[in-house]
């Protein structure tokens, strides 16, 4: 757990970049907008995980898990932002798969490299 309450923050570049990102060109934001912006993301997702960690206790889980904040997003009636949520899950989903698939070619394309090295 968090021994200050700053550490729940989420960090503030990070936000900056999100929120430029999500801005049309040429629009600016000012420091304060961005701090109340800052602020309330950490809110929402402390209090998303606790709903989350709710449900997986629910289920004596001690984990939380994707559907867990599915439910969760339910739970606080934020149905609206599920679709794109289980867009984005399935996107990063297939991410990681391509990730793992090409580190495990590359492992074996070196196994392969190192027994032919070897038999010559």
């Amino acid at each position: 757990m968090a021994e200050r309450i700053e550490d729940l923050n989420l960090p503030y570049a990070v936000v900056t970049r999100l929120i430029k990102d999500a801005l049309p060109s040429g629009v600016a934001i000012g420091k304060d907008a961005k701090l109340a912006v800052a602020k309330a993301s950490s809110i929402f997702i402390l209090y998303l995980t606790t709903a989350a960690n709710t449900i997986a206790k629910n289920h004596n889980r001690k984990t939380i898990s994707g559907a867990d904040v599915t439910e969760a997003m339910k739970d606080i009636e934020l149905e609206q932002f599920l679709q794109p949520l289980e867009e984005s899950l399935e996107i990063f989903k297939k991410s990681q798969k391509e990730k793992k698939e090409a580190i495990d070619r590359k492992k074996q394309n070196n196994k392969d490299d190192a027994s032919e090295e070897h038999s010559e």
